[in-house]
């Protein structure tokens, strides 16, 4: 089929190809441009020097193995008293129905519109749950009470049939029926929620916080709050964190940044654009406020810990927290704080260049190391945008591996940072307390845990006579309203089959492979990929390739785009109608200017006359029963030509748009 509209510009060989050209020189630092470069390298790049930095000798092995092997035992002895989110994973694992749809339920609820849609979901959800298998099968009165509200909710919901409600359940129903089973379903998700949180505000939690820090423990309080989404939505989570962190500064009483109370804040809960598209803008608008945060939290010498997003804000992240490292009016705090992920393949790139900065700006900053709480939205969203690769591992013991390979790289350079060390495996922790040596005092490093699910490991480090270290509790703050989105990470990462929350629970799961060393696992994998995790271009199989996107959060990707723009603006394109004979008319082409700059004209184009529509229709007429006797395959095949055509012009047809 003959198209009429073409772009007429010399050919491909004489125009350089900007995706193909060699790149400017940067002029960010180079620590910076070894995190970018990291984020695109493939595992069985990245995995193996990790490997060999990660690697102790049999010695250390083996003392590694008994204290993992002691806390184990000492945490499944103390598992009838463990917090009820333990007993839950293993009463409700994601492997069960009942478990599955739990967590569908809490998830989808989050979103819901309107009540007539919230009953619908409770329904589908519950009805078909086979709670009453539950009943008794734990220890815990928190399982059994939720189990027993479970199974009633699902008792009134399941009544409905293709026929209809009963007769009993509609009259029921016309009573209030389902406002009372949202109500079950609203205190349900309060009961679970408050083994997450601390207190519905600062002074709640706070209180509430007394007694573990009698038995040694520290908090760093999170305000729970999702990313902002409207400049009001900013300036009440401002508001919160400021009133946190006097309520928390006040309580301190000048203990310090180690043995104080401290805060963790969320930029994109302070910020509703907090995207690197904004870059200047956030410089004016989000730096003051958080400069302001700091200012206060070392007005009470308290810690703030900038907390880990998602894998395209870490840029904007490292460039705010420098900023405040370098600021002269926070000269002399050593409560500056960041929160570096283990799962991304850029960590150790990352902590390379907070420990440069740490010595740069001449002070110590306080970094938290977790292994990560987005694995799965990662892994999503690389495939729906079509990146290269993942930013994230795809194999949970290379996450392990990297945590240890950055533990030892943070040991290795306590003169400038405070390391804060975030894990709730045995192994780790374990791995941890003999790399960093016998001799221990408080400031030296310290263990984290989340609230309600650490605590029962840590209870065997705090005060301990010969074990003791100190560890602080991250302590999310906020309503149920707020809950929802937290609890879903939350459960998502400690339900999975392969957390160690979840197996610790379950007595099938020998002590060995609990506390086996993820560097000797990792090892003969030789950094191969998770076999069931396909790059994103192989998403769709053979079927065809998945398009390929643009990672503009990505400083070369924005280089080479620019590049592409400044051919483009160098190059004298022109469009006019294509005539059936093959033939391009341009005659008389008008100049297209760009709607930004009105002084800069983008190319040339003619429109096409009556004549040569008439005439283009007439040749579409004349081929339409050849394509339409055209097999499928063949059609396919043309589109797909198409599609590749596109993406291999796609820096050329970008800059044109």
């Amino acid at each position: 089929m003959q198209e009429f509209l073409a772009v007429a510009r010399p050919t491909s060989s004489d125009i350089p190809n900007p995706a193909a050209a060699a790149l400017p020189a940067s002029a960010r630092p180079p620590l910076r441009q070894r995190i970018d470069a990291a984020w695109r390298l493939p595992e069985p790049d990245c995995v193996p020097p990790l490997v060999a930095a990660a690697r102790v000798d049999g010695a250390m092995q083996a003392r590694i193995r008994e204290l993992a092997h002691g806390l184990v035992a000492g945490l499944r002895t103390r598992r009838s008293r463990s917090s009820g989110v333990d007993a839950l994973m293993k009463e409700f694992s994601l492997s069960s129905q009942e478990g599955v749809a739990l967590m569908c339920l809490a998830e989808a609820l989050l979103r819901v519109p309107d009540k007539a849609t919230a009953d619908r979901l409770i329904r589908d959800k519950l009805a078909r749950g086979d709670w009453r298998a539950h009943l008794g099968q734990s220890p815990s009165l928190f399982v059994n009470a939720a189990t027993w509200g479970l199974l009633i909710t699902g008792r009134l919901v399941s009544t409905s049939s293709a026929e209809g409600l009963s007769s009993a359940l509609t009259r029921l129903l016309a009573r209030g029926g389902e406002p009372l089973i949202r109500k079950g379903m609203d205190l349900a998700m309060r009961m679970l929620g408050e083994q997450f949180v601390t207190g519905r505000d600062i002074d709640e939690a706070l209180e509430r916080g007394r007694t573990a820090e009698k038995r040694g423990y520290r908090y760093s309080f999170d305000m729970l709050g999702e990313a902002a989404m409207t400049a009001q939505d900013a300036a009440r989570y401002y508001a919160a964190y400021e009133s946190a962190i006097h309520a928390i500064g006040k309580a301190a009483a000048g203990r310090g940044v180690i043995d104080g109370n401290g805060i963790s804040v969320k930029l994109s809960a302070l910020h509703p654009r907090y995207v690197w598209s904004q870059r200047e803008r956030l410089d004016a608008e989000l730096l003051p406020r958080l400069k302001a945060l700091c200012l206060l939290a070392r007005r009470y010498d308290i810690g703030l810990n900038i907390d880990a997003e998602e894998t395209d804000r870490l840029d904007l992240s490292l460039d705010l927290l420098e900023a405040l490292a370098l600021d002269p009016e926070l000269a002399g705090w050593a409560g500056l704080g960041f929160v570096v992920q283990a799962y991304q393949k850029r960590a150790p790139f990352v902590l390379d260049f907070i420990i440069d900065l740490a010595r740069r700006s001449g002070r110590r900053l306080m970094l938290r190391l977790v292994k990560g709480a987005y694995w799965d939205a990662e892994i999503k969203r690389a495939q729906i945008d079509g990146m290269a690769g993942y930013p994230v591992y795809t194999r949970k013991v290379y996450t392990d591996v990297s945590y240890l390979a950055c533990a030892k790289k943070l040991l290795a350079a306590r003169d400038a940072i405070y390391p804060q060390f975030a894990t709730h495996n045995a192994h780790s922790l374990a791995a941890i307390f003999h790399l960093a040596g016998e001799h221990y005092a408080d400031g030296d490093y310290e263990f984290q845990c989340l609230h309600g699910m650490g605590e029962p490991l840590y209870d065997q480090i705090v005060g301990h006579a010969e074990r003791h270290r100190m560890v602080r509790i991250y302590a999310p703050v906020g309503s149920h309203e707020t809950l929802l989105a937290y609890l879903v990470r939350r459960l998502l990462e400690n339900g999975a089959n392969t957390s160690f929350v979840n197996r610790i629970v379950d007595e099938r799961v020998p002590v060995e492979e609990l506390i086996a060393d993820p560097v000797e696992q990792a090892a003969p994998l030789g950094g191969a990929p998770h076999p069931r995790i396909v790059l994103p271009a192989d998403l769709f199989g053979a079927l065809r390739a998945n398009s390929a996107g643009h990672d503009l959060a990505s400083e070369a990707v924005r280089a080479r785009i620019a590049a592409a723009l400044a051919t483009s603006a160098a190059t004298p394109f022109s469009a006019g109608p294509i005539l059936a004979d093959g033939g391009a008319n341009l005659a008389g082409a008008q100049p297209v200017r760009n709607p930004a700059d009105h002084t800069e004209i983008v190319g040339h184009v003619a429109e096409a006359s009556a004549h040569e529509v008439a005439h283009a229709l007439a040749a579409a007429g004349a081929t339409a029963p050849e394509w339409a006797v055209c097999p499928a395959a063949s059609r396919s095949d043309a589109l797909i030509r198409a599609a590749t055509l596109f993406e291999r012009e796609a820096d050329t047809l970008l800059a044109l748009a």
